[in-house]
């Protein structure tokens, strides 16, 4: 969390590239352009009539796929708002793009830098930046507890195999928590509690949208309510 100045901030994953610049190559590349960006600000932050709510993508997984068990502690919670479109397609890329948040979400409960529920939905680039971010915690000695929503996402294509996927993320709800003392960090809730996520995915041989590439911004107009 990025609300008060607890030990450990959550989110958002350590990455190189600023976030305007890997926005540009994630949605050039899959052919995503402006004319989207008013229809990005009317829904961020906002809890649209028509959105749908449901635990993790990973409760739901009906293929035949081998995946990690993403299972959360009783006090960790997920919400996904509209993460079902009705296309085949990017229902898919949305439920995968939903499962690599839980599996950070798995290592950092887990205090586990090498999850296998990381290298599973991330790849290059994006795993590097996964694992060192949980390895803040398991430095800290930090973990999490409460409940995050995800909402208002959206994602574009370029070809069969590749993918961008944009969402918000609302963390006012969730907290650091000590591992040994348990002890909450329940700071109040700023602009920085909820963050723009930009990822590229890309599908694999297993038939799993892994996560390449991950940009984020904390505070974005595009998700504070």
């Amino acid at each position: 969390m990025s609300h008060g100045e607890p030990t450990v901030k959550r989110r958002p994953l350590p990455v190189a590239a600023a976030l305007a610049a890997t926005a540009a190559l994630l949605l050039t590349a899959c052919g995503s352009g402006d004319d989207k960006s008013s229809e990005n600000d009317k829904i961020a932050g906002a809890d649209t009539g028509g959105s749908t709510k449901s635990a993790s993508p990973s409760a739901s997984a009906s293929d035949d796929i081998e995946r990690p068990d993403l299972s959360l502690p009783n006090d960790v919670k997920e919400i996904f708002e509209g993460w079902k479109t009705g296309d085949v397609a990017q229902d898919a890329v949305l439920a995968d793009a939903g499962r690599s948040m839980t599996a950070v979400e798995r290592a950092i409960t887990d205090g586990d830098a090498n999850s296998p529920a990381l290298s599973f939905y991330y790849e290059g680039e994006a795993l590097v930046g996964a694992a060192k971010w949980v390895q803040t915690f398991v430095d800290h000695n930090a973990t999490i507890s409460g409940t995050t929503r995800y909402y208002a996402p959206e994602v574009s294509f370029s070809g069969e195999k590749t993918a961008a996927v944009t969402m918000c993320a609302d963390e006012s709800k969730v907290f650091n928590k000590d591992r040994k003392t348990k002890k909450i960090d329940k700071s109040a809730p700023t602009d920085d509690s909820y963050v723009y996520y930009i990822s590229r995915l890309e599908l694999n041989s297993k038939k799993v949208w892994v996560t390449t590439e991950v940009a984020s911004k904390r505070g974005s107009e595009k998700c504070t309510p």
